[in-house]
């Protein structure tokens, strides 16, 4: 962690703390005209919404409505995620992952294990682990007799259900954090039309062998639409694929989860150490790095300025639940676990003179029933990141409104396209913007918009409207 803030730094963060106590519950009285009567569309109660807007160059809010209550933020969390290790971390942060062996190269053989170690690197993707693999073959490995070991030891995780959150366990966003973790443990499923059959292509890559593929998926004249809710998919001994796809869709693509990680390492290993033109004779196998064993290989992540671009503009869940991790060990050390993380994070708001009583933190994702935070804290960290020696590299991490992102398709005809960086969170029951607004006077207002209802679903609407309020909203 970061030295300690010196006195005038300190004082800058006491002004900060004193300033929001102050004026948590100032600016104007009521919400917006337009922004009412868009909840009333949407049949969302007020009690319901919390907001806070303020010109981070003002010290009272435009609007504090609701703004101290304790509220499921969804993927709005990734934001104090990501602040929190721009500032512990710095952006130029990279992670690393090491490779040893155990045992005697002769000629290009290797007698002995293999043993990979990871510290929690987000992005290891297909292209990524090629390169690991061949920079061994370059180094003059390529018959492996020995087992591969796997230490994931940086991160200690309890197990979890994938099937917990949303009964959902194939599906990407639920994937668990994994200090080892290779090509986010997905295969990519294509479905490709062909015009003398009745049913689409199936490749599944990497390919599984010994599983088959049963293909139920009938082609339609349809609309290629939503085409992923319309296809059903399950696995035990072998893969079935049910449901409909489109003509029209001609080739998509989606992303399951479908073995667990030792079995998923193994297979990748072994197809692309093959491709290489390599052997292995062995296992994989899980375990610490033994102490004789040699540094072969060491590969290093892209920065954290670039990994955060992903987590906050796509609202990848399993990438920011590995920079949750990264900061506990950074502060608290390893190995890191999320009980350590969330005291970490609240270690990192004491330093900067904060405690935010409300605040529960659970996976720094905000995929979780129980995470709770305020507008107001959401706005404090907002204006703290602003005035912050990493506020570029925060702010161009957000999805620009009708540009990218979870974004891109938002507001595009409005008068704020291009206008504002914000970043979306959406739950059953939960739908969440916070960010910067660049107004039509030239003003930087920071947004918070936070909506727990039954209803949620339809408040696009209403925090669209706000937005639009705010960007348009005259000199007062």
């Amino acid at each position: 962690m970061r030295p300690p803030l010196k006195s005038s730094k300190f004082i800058f963060w006491c002004f900060l703390l004193l300033t929001f106590s102050t004026y948590a519950c100032a600016g104007q009285a009521g919400l917006p005209a337009v922004v009412s009567a868009a909840l009333l569309r949407a049949k969302i109660p007020e009690s319901a919404v919390s907001i806070y807007v303020q010109d981070v160059n003002q010290t009272a809010p435009v609007l504090a409505f609701n703004a101290q209550s304790a509220s499921n933020p969804a993927s709005v969390m990734k934001l104090l995620t990501t602040y929190a290790a721009l500032d512990v971390l710095g952006p130029a942060y990279r992670w690393k992952t090491e490779i040893f062996t155990q045992g005697v190269l002769k000629g290009e053989q290797l007698k002995g294990n293999l043993i990979f170690k990871g510290y929690g690197d987000p992005k290891i993707t297909l292209e990524t682990f090629w390169l690991m693999l061949r920079e061994l073959r370059q180094k003059g490995f390529k018959d492996l007799r020995g087992n591969i070991i796997l230490d994931r030891s940086y991160f200690d995780l309890p197990n979890e259900d994938p099937a917990a959150f949303d009964n959902e366990p194939l599906k990407p966003y639920n994937l668990a954090p994994d200090a080892l973790l290779v090509n986010f443990r997905a295969h990519r499923v294509r479905f490709l039309t062909q015009s003398i059959t009745t049913r689409p292509r199936i490749l599944v890559d990497p390919e599984i062998p010994n599983t088959p593929i049963l293909n139920d998926v009938k082609l339609s004249n349809s609309t290629c639409g939503d085409w992923k809710e319309k296809i059903n998919y399950q696995t035990s001994a072998q893969l079935t694929f049910t449901g409909q796809f489109a003509q029209a869709c001609e080739d998509k693509s989606m992303h399951l989860v479908l073995l667990d990680n030792n079995t998923y390492f193994g297979l990748l290993f072994r197809q692309l150490w093959e491709e290489l033109g390599g052997t292995w004779k062995g296992d994989i196998a899980v375990g610490a790095v033994p102490n004789n064993a040699s540094l072969v290989a060491q590969f290093e992540s892209p920065q954290l300025a670039e990994i955060i671009r992903d987590i906050n503009k796509y609202s990848n869940n399993v990438m920011a639940r590995h920079l949750f991790l990264t900061v506990g060990a950074a502060i608290r050390g390893a190995p890191s676990s999320p009980q350590r993380s969330s005291a970490a994070i609240n270690d990192w708001l004491a330093v900067k003179g904060q405690r935010f009583l409300e605040l529960s933190l659970e996976n720094g994702s905000g995929l979780s029933r129980n995470e709770r935070i305020s507008a107001l804290h959401l706005a404090w960290l907002l204006n703290s990141a602003f005035h912050s020696s990493v506020f570029s590299e925060f702010e161009s991490s957000l999805p620009i409104v009708a540009v990218d992102g979870t974004m891109k398709k938002r507001l595009i005809a409005g008068n704020i396209s291009g206008h504002a960086h914000i970043k979306t969170g959406s739950l059953k029951d939960v739908r969440a913007i916070a960010g910067y607004v660049f107004d039509a006077q030239g003003r930087r207002m920071i947004v918070v918009c936070l909506i727990n209802h039954s209803n949620a679903e339809q408040a696009r609407p209403v925090q669209d409207t706000l937005l639009e309020w705010i960007y348009a909203r005259p000199i007062s």
